[in-house]
């Protein structure tokens, strides 16, 4: 099994955007501090700020939420998908592009954790 651990502002509106605007579904929450999302073999585990996760390092870094590593969900039709979320006011970072192997937008989540949305060529 495969988790990835995004840092969130807030469990709830995490879970809402994963569930709602992405088609995750939710595993397990625990109130505020922390959610479990599943979407196909993708488990994402949502830490908000009372997870231990997110706690201050030793030498006085603390976990945020944003950055640039992220997750491909890949997708049948890119454009109405982006149309979908931008009518839901979702953010992206960029327009569609495409390459060789099909295209691709970078969108972001209420915290600012990106999600690669891709089509396949």
């Amino acid at each position: 099994m495969v988790s990835v651990r995004y840092i969130v502002h807030d469990v709830t509106t995490a879970v809402a955007f994963y569930t709602t605007s992405l088609g995750f579904e939710l595993g397990q929450q625990f109130g505020t501090a922390m959610a479990i999302v599943k979407r196909g073999e993708l488990t994402l585990w949502l830490a908000g700020p009372g997870a231990s996760a997110s706690r201050p390092m030793p030498d006085g870094r603390q976990p945020e939420p944003g950055g640039w590593n992220r997750f491909v969900i890949q997708v049948d039709d890119l454009t109405a998908l982006v149309d979908s979320l931008r009518r839901q006011g979702v953010p992206f970072r960029n327009e569609i592009v495409k390459g060789p192997g099909g295209q691709q937008i970078l969108c972001e989540d209420p915290s600012g954790n990106v999600v690669e949305l891709f089509q396949p060529a």
